[in-house]
């Protein structure tokens, strides 16, 4: 038997593989949040590619890398883009942070259930009147009101 055929030979672990829990979508990036409003906007008004770029003054290729998250804009080029759409910079982001807190929240859904404290409730620091800044005081389903079985 070579050298070779012997490196090949198989090995059987002696315990089985761990189970891999399954991976949570991974947080979104702020490029590519941007570059979704972007595209949206721009087929919504059925423009193309190259109308837009021309009318912001950057290239079709930067765009369009813009537009898929490849890119990370300067904040002249998003604003020029937005000028090209008919909108401003602060649409654009308040549309792009509208669709980073709905994905948030939908990759916090499945986890919320499981993660939350003895008792079923979460803390929260309060500074209201009812306590001292800093308290904590418990927040559910219900409103804060705790029940008691």
């Amino acid at each position: 038997m070579s050298i070779r055929a012997t490196n090949q030979a198989d090995v059987i672990p002696l315990r089985p593989l761990p189970a891999v829990a399954p991976a949570l979508p991974r947080e979104p990036l702020w490029r590519d949040l941007v570059g979704e409003v972007l595209r949206r906007e721009r087929q919504a008004q059925g423009r193309t590619l190259k109308d837009v770029a021309e009318a912001a003054r950057i290239s079709v290729p930067y765009l369009s890398e813009v537009e898929r998250g490849l890119k990370e804009a300067s904040s002249e080029v998003l604003a020029a883009a937005a000028q090209a759409l008919g909108l401003n910079l602060a649409d654009v982001l308040a549309l792009a942070g509208e669709r980073l807190v709905s994905l948030a929240a939908a990759r916090s859904r499945p986890r919320s259930l499981g993660s939350s404290a003895v008792g079923g409730h979460r803390s929260v620091r309060s500074t209201g009147p009812a306590g001292s800044a800093g308290a904590m005081r418990p927040s559910g389903p219900m409103g804060g009101v705790l029940l008691a079985a």
